[in-house]
């Protein structure tokens, strides 16, 4: 695998080519050979530490070179996506930091997928910490959101989500398994959304649930079958919104502690809805609520 950098002295637009040698024409740029990954350093890239991640598709990597431009560790980008992303490559020979120009099937043998969007970062994993940290540091707060996943773990449906989340200003989901919120599907379906939203881990979710309510929230959860009509329901302003798998909704320990039922009003002609359109749809009313 080919590392470049730029030249120190000036070349025309070095922003635009960052990766042309300032020691050509400026006209010339990178040749096909030079772009083409030894397999053995592939090989070397899909393995990663606990604490980093494989970031991939455009606005997910985007999103974190503007949030945490130092978690970035090494950059893979298509020759066509470079120009794009000519900034983070100045920010990592910079930081001296490498970067690689490879081709479409080099990005997805270091990806482990075919979505990669011809970009991919290795960057650290966002830190996560747990429901009681996370309740003490904000017990302040008079307004405040939190998602509740449980057996939630398709990773496009995280995704979404987290994408929905992000949008509505809720700043955290609790789940036995936080770290599955940052992977690269999960991620890239976000797009950008996981650099505002933190995964709070917990062991026991009834518990964490009882600590949310002690904490002075409000446990919300949906039923295809009955409860209050959302657009007729008064959401406080301090709450913990539930979600269980599709098939088989929140387990009966956590049905038991909620506060509040909620139904999606519909046509009736579909049992339920997606996860993560019930939770973009109920999370849409609480903001909507809380602004007026």
């Amino acid at each position: 695998m080919s590392q470049h950098r730029p030249n120190k002295n000036k070349a025309a637009n070095p922003l635009q080519k960052p990766w042309a040698k300032t020691d050509k024409p400026a006209g010339n740029t990178l040749n096909r050979q030079t772009v083409t990954t030894k397999p053995q350093t592939v090989k070397s890239a899909k393995s990663v530490h606990d604490d980093e991640i494989k970031v991939y598709s455009q606005n997910a990597c985007r999103v974190l070179f503007q949030q945490r431009p130092e978690a970035v560790i090494r950059l893979y980008v298509s020759e066509k996506m470079a120009p794009k992303f000519a900034d983070v490559m100045k920010h990592l020979a910079a930081a001296k930091k490498a970067y690689h120009i490879v081709d479409e099937v080099e990005l997805e043998k270091i990806a482990a997928s075919s979505h990669h969007g011809g970009v991919v970062m290795l960057a650290k994993r966002r830190p996560i910490q747990n429901i009681g940290q996370y309740l003490q540091q904000n017990k302040m707060l008079k307004q405040d959101c939190l998602l509740s996943l449980d057996g939630v773990g398709n990773a496009h449906n995280l995704g979404a989500i987290t994408r929905s989340c992000a949008h509505f200003g809720v700043n955290g989901i609790i789940m036995r398994e936080p770290q599955l919120l940052q992977s690269g599907a999960a991620l890239r379906t976000a797009e950008g959304g996981g650099e505002f939203v933190d995964g709070l881990a917990c062991d026991d979710l009834p518990l964490a649930l009882k600590l949310c309510k002690d904490a002075g929230y409000t446990l919300i959860t949906t039923s295809s079958h009955g409860g209050s009509s959302l657009y007729n329901t008064a959401l406080p302003a301090k709450v913990v919104i539930v979600f269980g798998e599709e098939m088989f909704g929140v387990s009966k320990n956590v049905a038991k502690s909620a506060d509040i039922a909620l139904q999606i009003p519909g046509s009736g002609k579909v049992e339920s809805l997606n996860v993560s359109v019930a939770a973009s749809l109920i999370l849409g009313e609480w903001y909507r609520q809380q602004q007026g």
